[in-house]
């Protein structure tokens, strides 16, 4: 007797078709969606944020105590975790709520933030008067304008200083480009040269020259030009120097201390209680436009980050000259020329079984194959009279890149045999009886309606190329680069230098940085950065693809 109710037969019917482990799949994916989509939405946020100018507040304390600063924070805490600190608290009261404030002035607290517990403020003011000035070091700094100085005298700025201020600003910021300019730019080129000419002459010492060899006085002339270049430079820089250190801004902080604020070392100078709605948005977009094309500074905590921008985007671009043509190449080999039998499905195993080795493995075989066997062995064959500085032989932008080649030519590999295996074998089997040999057939017809895969699989290595950090810290990326690897000395580009790079400056910055609390959201600012990055290389090279894929199918057509 069978006792299953049409119901039971129903249930069992449904859950037999596989409809519940679609939805469960549909929700799954929906939630991952929902996940990535809220994740993009918070570093968004938190990142556009750090831009816009922060009203400053004054809180004074029951004991008469006033403090300066930005709210940055606020939590709630149980009462005994504030008595732990050595904080008064009502008996009864189980729960504080508390302020974190950047007070900044480091050069005068000695921390730029500071905890306030809600029950000890008595009284909270915004000022219009107060200030912010953002420093080359130090941090920033909150105060009052008391005047200027001119070369140690004071400076009547009637009772508005500020238009006063804004003119020694700009004064001081074409100053500062000027320094920058000859520092980098013309003393970097004699550097350079000089350099040169010091490898120029070793090289001369490791031939066994003779001391009247026409090539020491051949360098001698160049040296004793650049060395009058350099002086020129020099006193130019001098003159500046002086120039950029005439001004001075007298401050008061909020306990009356007054503090000399050099010009010099300003970045930015504004009031933000006192600001428009239009004043803050041009703020936000110079400081918007400050984080995409300036240097870092503070110890990558402050600035911006365009060597990094700059590294990342470099290094991914050398990445895919790199793997494109090793991975079309296996995957060519692999499907067209290599008898299938095991050592071919073996080799096949292999190659998916290398895209799931962990990066930093990577990393330890480029430190060990690339830097010092293929490095070290070419700094002994062509670059002796540099040694025992090495050349090639330490890390770089070269072996970085080969080293993430190395890493995602797997990637290229299986996505080419993919889009190989699709051709049909009459397309094939056309040209070849049209009098094609094999290798033109390859070339001519196969190759090209294979790209739309062999750029699917470029967009996956790109995809994982960008973000990767643990690689790269052993073959080429560092803290703060002292110059780019691309500028206007031969060879222009410069693969042996190091680079910055997006993923391991987020790294550095949220984990390694002195000042956690001030470095926090620059750390989401370069997140975004580096996620938009990484979207906007993959949408090139997706509309690349498009246009392939289409070109191709109207030919088949």
């Amino acid at each position: 007797m069978n006792d299953e109710t049409p119901n039971d037969r129903g249930t069992g019917a449904w859950l037999r078709s596989g409809l519940p482990w679609i939805w469960l799949t549909a929700g799954t994916v929906s939630f991952s969606l929902i996940m990535v989509f809220g994740l993009l939405i918070l570093i968004t946020l938190r990142g556009m944020g750090h831009f816009w100018p922060q009203g400053v507040v004054e809180l004074t304390l029951d004991n008469g105590e006033r403090v300066l600063g930005e709210l940055s924070d606020s939590e709630t805490v149980t009462a005994a975790r504030v008595r732990g600190l050595g904080i008064e608290v009502p008996e009864g009261q189980e729960l504080v709520d508390r302020y974190l404030i950047k007070t900044g002035n480091r050069d005068v607290t000695g921390s730029d933030f500071r905890w306030v517990t809600a029950l000890h403020v008595t009284e909270t003011r915004h000022p219009e008067s107060v200030f912010v000035a953002e420093r080359e070091e130090w941090g920033n700094f909150y105060g009052f304008v008391e005047g200027i100085e001119e070369n140690g005298e004071a400076i009547a700025s009637g009772d508005d200083p500020w238009p006063e201020i804004a003119a020694r600003m700009e004064r001081t910021q074409a100053l500062r480009e000027r320094i920058e300019h000859i520092e980098k730019d013309r003393m970097g080129t004699v550097n350079y040269e000089l350099e040169h000419l010091r490898l120029r002459t070793r090289e001369l010492e490791l031939e066994n020259a003779p001391a009247d060899h026409p090539g020491y006085a051949e360098i001698a002339a160049d040296r004793a030009a650049l060395d009058a270049r350099y002086e020129t430079l020099a006193a130019e820089l001098g003159t500046l120097y002086e120039q950029i250190g005439r001004d001075t801004l007298i401050a008061r902080t909020t306990t009356g201390e007054v503090r000399k604020l050099s010009f010099a070392k300003l970045v930015r100078v504004f009031q933000p209680n006192a600001m428009g709605l239009g004043a803050k948005l041009v703020h936000y977009f110079d400081k918007a436009a400050e984080f995409v094309a300036d240097e870092p500074r503070e110890a990558n905590t402050e600035g911006g980050v365009f060597p990094a921008i700059f590294g990342t985007v470099l290094m991914v671009l050398l990445m895919s000259v790199f793997v494109t043509p090793f991975g079309v190449i296996a995957a060519v080999y692999l499907r067209e020329y290599a008898q299938q039998g095991t050592l071919t499905r073996i080799i096949r195993i292999a190659v998916n079984n290398l895209a799931g080795v962990p990066s930093v493995v990577y990393g330890v075989f480029g430190l060990g194959f690339f830097v010092y066997f293929i490095g070290g062995s070419l700094d002994a064959l062509f670059y002796p009279e540099a040694l025992p500085a090495p050349t090639f032989g330490t890390p770089g932008l070269l072996w970085s890149s080969l080293t993430l080649a190395l890493l995602t030519v797997p990637v290229v590999i299986v996505a080419t045999e993919e889009g190989l295996s699709r051709i049909p074998r009459s397309i094939r089997e056309g040209s070849l009886a049209l009098g094609a040999t094999k290798a033109e057939t390859l070339w001519r017809t196969v190759l090209p309606m294979a790209t739309p895969a062999m750029m699917t699989g470029l967009i996956l290595a790109v995809a994982r190329a960008a973000g990767e950090v643990a690689p790269l810290m052993m073959v080429g990326v560092v803290k703060l680069a002292p110059s780019l690897p691309l500028d206007g000395n031969f060879p222009f580009l410069h693969l042996d230098r190091k680079f910055m790079h997006l993923g391991f400056h987020i790294y550095d910055v949220g984990f390694q940085s002195p000042n956690v609390e001030a470095a926090r959201p620059l750390v989401y600012a370069t997140s975004l950065l580096l996620v938009i990055i990484i979207i906007t290389l993959n949408l090139a090279a997706i509309t690349i693809r498009n246009r392939l894929r289409e070109k191709y199918n109207a030919a088949e057509a």
